[in-house]
């Protein structure tokens, strides 16, 4: 419609909106600029910038109860995927960016990461345990495949035999097939796939920068058969948009050689419910009312529950037919039927060898 802001292609969010910590916010007038073409065009066309983070460590501790690890590497923060439903979105917003475009456009990068990641190795205060990778944004976001961070985050925990749970809705990951496949012969990786639907037309307008289904899948067949732990995670599940698809997901990534599974239900803190809502409206549109009617049927009226225990299944009728659901759908796909197999028990610090005292 004449006025309107455009929509940028290829991204999940369309707009930024106003940052929760501050007060006032600048907008552009698109009625003014509705017949200048090239003004119209570059604001379709938002460009990745990448921004130096300059964190001093890099190993973030989490005593959440209802997180499955103790401990994460994250070597980015900001993800370019553009996951409208991204629960890490409002993160962006303690560094003065919105939760909107910014998230999925201004990436901060730990440049330093591998080297943080040795001297954090090294140290008489690091407890052996298993490392999540990431806890907050993917590390195989399209970016890593020019700057090679998490490859060589993994390249120093396979000296360390440090233990490694990956997570992550990219294909590339397999590029690292051999590093991963080396630390899983001591037991020390395993990586989960998420995969939200089989739907390619779905997740191009959910996950617009994620690899498609079929490249997840194949690079469940590709880790399965390095011998690598593998599992899906049907992250999030949305009632009334992938819900239906649980069984399906799982006896997709089983007959892939997956064998553990897992799921979350969505969650939409602060800014990113109206993010989702907008979304609904600009893609689906005739779901909206059923897709919000049923999170808050499981969120207690709400959009969002971020109490411990409820906040990662919802509560009630709802959330219920979901967890029965996906019970039944990964016990006939013979999937969860041991215990995730990643163990800190190989961590070795490699011997630095001889001092420079003994070379006389």
């Amino acid at each position: 419609m004449p006025g309107e802001e455009p929509r940028p292609r290829g991204r999940g969010a369309g707009s930024n909106p106003l940052n929760r910590f501050e007060t006032t916010r600048h907008e552009v007038d698109w009625g003014l600029v509705e017949d200048d073409d090239e003004y119209l065009e570059s604001a379709q066309r938002v460009a990745t910038e990448l921004i130096a983070d300059h964190s001093r460590t890099i190993i973030a501790e989490n005593d959440s109860p209802d997180i499955g690890f103790e401990a994460s590497l994250n070597p980015y923060r900001g993800c370019e995927h553009g996951c409208i439903y991204c629960y890490a979105r409002p993160t962006h917003e303690y560094l003065g960016y919105s939760a909107g475009l910014d998230f999925e456009t201004k990436i901060l990068v730990k440049y330093e990461a591998p080297g943080l990641l040795r001297e954090a190795l090294d140290s008489s205060r690091w407890r052996p345990r298993v490392l999540a990778m990431s806890g907050v944004t993917d590390p195989y976001q399209p970016i890593e495949r020019k700057l090679e961070l998490t490859r060589r985050c993994l390249e120093v925990l396979a000296e360390y035999r440090q233990a490694v749970s990956i997570i992550t809705k990219n294909r590339l990951v397999i590029r690292d097939l051999d590093l991963l496949a080396g630390l899983a012969g001591h037991g020390a990786a395993g990586v989960f796939l998420s995969i939200t639907s089989l739907d390619d037309d779905l997740i191009g307008k959910l996950e617009p920068r994620t690899s498609r289904p079929l490249g997840r899948l194949a690079a469940v067949r590709a880790l399965a058969g390095a011998g690598v732990p593998v599992g899906v995670m049907v992250a999030p599940v949305i009632p009334g948009l992938n819900d239906t698809e649980i069984p399906a997901i799982l006896n997709a990534a089983a007959e892939a050689g997956a064998r553990y599974a897992g799921y979350t239900f969505v969650r939409l803190p602060l800014g990113v419910a109206e993010l989702f809502t907008e979304w609904l409206e600009t893609h689906y549109p005739g779901r909206k009312t059923k897709v919000v009617d049923r999170i808050r049927a499981a969120r207690g009226g709400r959009l969002n529950d971020s109490r411990f225990g409820s906040r990662m299944r919802g509560e009630g009728v709802a959330a219920e037919v979901i967890a029965r659901l996906f019970r039944s759908a990964a016990r006939r796909a013979g999937l969860n039927q041991q215990p995730w197999p990643v163990s800190p028990a190989a961590f070795r610090r490699p011997d630095p060898g001889p001092k420079q005292g003994m070379l006389f």
